[in-house]
C-alpha cells in the first residue's frame, strides 16, 4: 500500500530530467520522500537525492543536458543543485559508509527515509513512517540537533506545515539546547521565521517556539499579548481584503511583514536593529518600521485627520499602507478611522492618497521667472493642498496661488 501510494504520488510530478540518467544506486531522501508519503503535492519541485559517488558530476551532467542552472552547495559535503524552471534538484553525497549511516546523521525520523525509484524499495531504519503516521516529530538523537542548530528551530516549523506534534523527549531536548541557535547565520534563521508566519498552524507553533525560548536570541521583545495579537492580524488581513484590497500576488510577504510589526519593539530604533539583526531586506525593514512608527498616533484619533493632515499621511507611508492599516484594524483602531483611509488608498485617482500635480517645478521657474530654490517645493506642497480642498481646479489657479504665495514672502 505505502509502496503504491508513493508510485502514485511520483507519477503525479512533472519530473524536468529523465530519471533513467541518475544510477540505480540513487534514493530520494529527506522531506521529498516524507511529503510523498503525506500526498503533499507542490506546484515547484523540490527534490533531494542522496548518490554513493560522483553526485557533483553527475549533477552537472544533468544541468548541462537540460540546460538547467547549476550551483555547487557544499564543495567538502559534496552536494550540487541543478535549477529547473518547474524546481530544484539537489544531489548529495551519501555521508558515511552506507545509506543507513547516511540516514541516521538526519535531523528527525520523519526525515529519515529513503526511497530507490527503480528499485521501488522503502528503506526506513528509524520508523519514520510509523512517526508520518502517529503525526509527530522525533529526533534520531540530541547530538544530531546539536550538529546543526538551526534543526531546533526546524522541528516547529515543520510542526507548523505538517500539523504534528514535537514528541515530549524531543521538545525538552530542544528546550535544553536553545542557546546553540544564537551561532546560526541569520539568514537561516529569518527563512525559518518566515515558514512559519505563513503556515496555516503558524500562530501555535510560533507561540510555542517563544514560550520554549527558542525566539529570544532573536526576537527579544515577544510578550504574551503580542503573541496573542497575531491571530488578530490574519483576521484583519481578511477584513482588508473584504474592502477591496488584493493581496494575491503578495500574501506572504505581507503577513510576515504584518506579523513581523506585531512582535518586534514598539520603539522604531529598537525594531529596526532586529530587523538589521535577522537580515531582512531595506524595503522589509522601511516597510515595518514605518508601521511601528505611524501607529501609535491612529488610535488616539477621535476623528478622521483633515485633508491637509490626510496628505501629510500618505505622503509619508504610501507605500506601506497595508502594513500599517493591518496592524491598526489588528489593535482595534475604529473602523470610522480605518475604512475612509482605505477607500483612499484604493482610489487610484483619490488626489489625496495618489497626487497628479496640477504643475510642476519647472512649470512655476517658467512661467514666474523665478529662480530654482527650496521654496518651489514648499509651493508646490501648498498648491497640492489647495487642489485636494477644492480651492483651485486648474494649472492656471495654481499659478495664481504660486505668484501670490511669492508675493506674500
Amino acid at each position: 500500500m505505502i509502496l503504491k501510494q508513493l508510485e502514485s504520488y511520483l507519477a503525479a510530478v512533472d519530473f524536468p530530467f529523465d530519471l533513467s540518467l541518475l544510477p540505480a544506486s540513487a534514493y530520494l531522501v529527506g522531506g521529498s520522500v516524507r511529503d510523498a508519503l503525506l500526498q503533499r503535492h507542490k506546484t515547484h519541485i523540490d527534490l533531494d537525492f542522496v548518490l554513493p559517488e560522483k553526485a557533483i558530476e553527475t549533477a552537472r551532467e544533468l544541468a548541462h543536458r537540460y540546460n538547467g542552472g547549476f550551483v555547487v552547495l557544499d564543495e567538502v559535503r559534496q552536494i550540487a543543485r541543478v535549477v529547473f524552471p518547474q524546481g530544484t534538484l539537489d544531489l548529495a553525497l551519501q555521508a558515511g559508509n552506507s545509506l543507513e549511516a547516511d540516514l541516521h546523521r538526519r535531523d528527525y525520523t520523519i526525515n529519515a527515509i529513503a526511497y530507490n525509484l527503480a528499485a521501488q524499495q522503502l528503506v526506513d531504519p528509524l520508523q519514520g513512517l510509523a512517526d508520518i503516521e502517529q503525526g509527530l516529530i522525533r529526533m534520531i538523537s540530541p547530538a544530531n540537533l546539536e550538529d546543526d542548530p538551526l534543526r531546533l528551530l526546524r522541528a516547529y516549523r515543520q510542526a507548523a506545515q505538517l500539523d504534528f506534534t514535537i514528541e515530549e523527549n524531543t521538545r525538552a531536548a530542544i528546550c535544553d539546547r536553545v542557546l546553540l541557535l544564537k551561532t546560526i547565520a541569520a539568514e537561516r534563521v529569518q527563512t525559518e521565521l518566515n515558514y512559519i508566519f505563513t503556515s496555516p498552524l503558524g500562530n501555535k507553533w510560533l507561540a510555542a517556539a517563544w514560550s520554549d525560548g527558542l525566539l529570544e536570541s532573536w526576537l527579544p521583545n515577544i510578550d504574551q499579548e503580542k503573541i496573542e495579537q497575531l491571530t488578530a492580524v490574519e483576521k484583519a488581513i481578511e477584513d482588508c481584503q473584504a474592502q477591496g484590497f488584493n493581496f494575491a500576488d503578495n500574501y506572504s510577504d505581507l503577513i510576515i511583514l504584518a506579523k513581523l510589526a506585531t512582535l518586534l519593539s514598539s520603539k522604531p530604533v529598537t525594531a529596526e536593529t532586529e530587523l538589521s539583526q535577522l537580515k531582512y531586506s531595506r524595503t522589509q525593514i522601511k516597510a515595518v518600521v514605518s508601521a511601528v512608527k505611524q501607529l501609535p498616533q491612529l488610535p488616539r484619533m477621535k476623528s478622521l485627520m483633515s485633508l491637509r493632515e490626510q496628505y501629510f499621511f500618505f505622503l509619508e507611508i504610501k507605500d506601506v499602507f497595508p502594513v500599517l492599516i493591518i496592524r491598526a484594524i489588528a489593535t482595534g483602531v475604529d473602523s470610522a478611522i480605518t475604512t475612509p483611509l482605505i477607500k483612499r488608498y484604493l482610489d487610484p485617482q483619490d488626489q489625496v492618497a495618489h497626487p497628479q500635480p496640477l504643475v510642476t517645478g519647472n512649470d512655476l521657474i517658467l512661467e514666474l521667472n523665478i529662480k530654482p530654490s527650496p521654496i518651489i517645493g514648499k509651493i508646490l506642497t501648498e498648491i497640492q493642498i489647495a487642489y485636494i480642498e477644492a480651492k483651485i481646479a486648474t494649472p492656471s489657479e495654481a499659478l495664481e496661488l504660486a505668484a501670490a504665495l511669492i508675493k506674500s514672502n
